[in-house]
């Protein structure tokens, strides 16, 4: 349960994330560059392909050419209000597509245009969608491609329709594993931050966290949820909020690694020790994790491996249909893993509830 990062994946050739990190550019500016688009400083360009050269990277062009001809463009469209989400998310689809000749166009979207997005990436002649969440999740965007018959992979949802692709984890099973690790530590008074209310996956967590607190027969009082939708300014309010309480919790559960973070940030605020006088634990395992301080106890949520998972997927959608045939539909659970690391303890004192 405690396995370094470096060790989730065995790699025998360099990925995109690879020549990021030696170029000292992100993922996307490399992808920039591979498909000669014009938003890159030449002098980030030249960094870029000498990163290139010096890794033998061979991008989805080369793979093109070995493969016989026949490449994808797979539109990726955007909203999430966790940066460290999506950017584990669009490393995974761009390592992935570049092994299957594959080109990723990324949209991104404001609440409520989402509709004038997705016409913008079919305009563009995108072969299939991937939806990272909110958006698996977002009926209006789900009938406008069904309408279309248009290839589409929703991850991290847990109500993916028949028709469509998904990837996820069991977040019921991994929040209520979670709850039941607190329970086990000690701690009777569990709090816990609510994700965003138009995704799945906030449902099923507060559903798994209630199941543990049952199974426990700790006292499910409603004032220890707080309300927050994965962005780290809403885990100030919501911890904010928890130890305010007069009979504050001595452990908080939040529903993804950013409002852990900001968790974290209001109990030192409050001269609170962490994992001393007040637990944290999150959800995801994002970089954000090992950043903060003390690192987080959390929930690995293999984000970049779904995203590998949904491209092929969606790839091999694409591929059957150019076939004539279009068969299954799977959805695809994939594992977690509760990794425990410096901010959790037996509770040794009650967290005071003055600011």
């Amino acid at each position: 349960m405690n396995e370094p990062r470096g060790s989730r994946r065995q790699r025998n050739a360099p990925t995109i994330s690879d020549v990021a990190a030696h170029a000292g550019v992100s993922p996307m500016t490399v992808s920039r560059v591979i498909n000669r688009e014009g938003s890159v400083r030449d002098a980030t360009r030249e960094r870029v392909e000498k990163a290139i050269a010096a890794l033998r990277y061979a991008p989805s062009a080369a793979a093109r050419m070995l493969a016989g001809g026949e490449d994808f463009r797979l539109g990726v469209l955007h909203t999430t209000t966790s940066l460290f989400y999506f950017s584990e998310f669009l490393v995974g689809c761009l390592d992935q597509a570049a092994r299957q000749n594959g080109q990723i166009i990324v949209e991104q979207c404001a609440e409520g245009a989402e509709l004038a997005a997705i016409e913008h990436l079919l305009n563009g002649r995108v072969d299939g969608l991937l939806l990272p969440p909110p958006l698996g999740d977002a009926e209006t965007v789900l009938a406008m491609l069904r309408e279309r018959d248009v290839p589409v992979v929703a991850v991290s949802t847990g109500r993916a329709p028949e028709w469509a692709l998904s990837v996820s984890i069991d977040d019921r099973k991994a929040a209520y594993e979670m709850t039941r690790h607190l329970g086990t530590l000690g701690h009777r008074r569990i709090g816990f931050i609510t994700g965003a209310a138009n995704q799945s996956a906030t449902g099923e967590r507060l559903a798994g966290y209630r199941d543990a607190l049952a199974d426990m027969a700790l006292d499910a009082d409603d004032a220890l949820i707080a309300e927050g939708n994965f962005g780290y300014r809403s885990g100030l309010d919501a911890a904010e909020r928890l130890l305010d309480l007069p009979d504050a919790p001595t452990a908080i559960f939040a529903s993804n690694d950013d409002m852990a973070a900001a968790t974290v940030a209001i109990a030192h605020r409050r001269d609170l020790d962490v994992p001393g006088d007040l637990t944290v634990c999150g959800f995801d395992d994002s970089a954000l994790a090992t950043t903060v301080w003390p690192e987080l106890t959390t929930i690995r949520q293999p984000v970049s491996d779904m995203a590998r998972t949904a491209v092929d997927l969606l790839m091999r959608e694409i591929r059957q249909r150019r076939g004539g045939s279009s068969e299954d539909h799977p959805h695809v659970v994939v594992d977690y893993a509760l990794i425990r690391r410096q901010s959790d303890a037996v509770p040794r004192r009650r967290p005071r509830a003055t600011g």
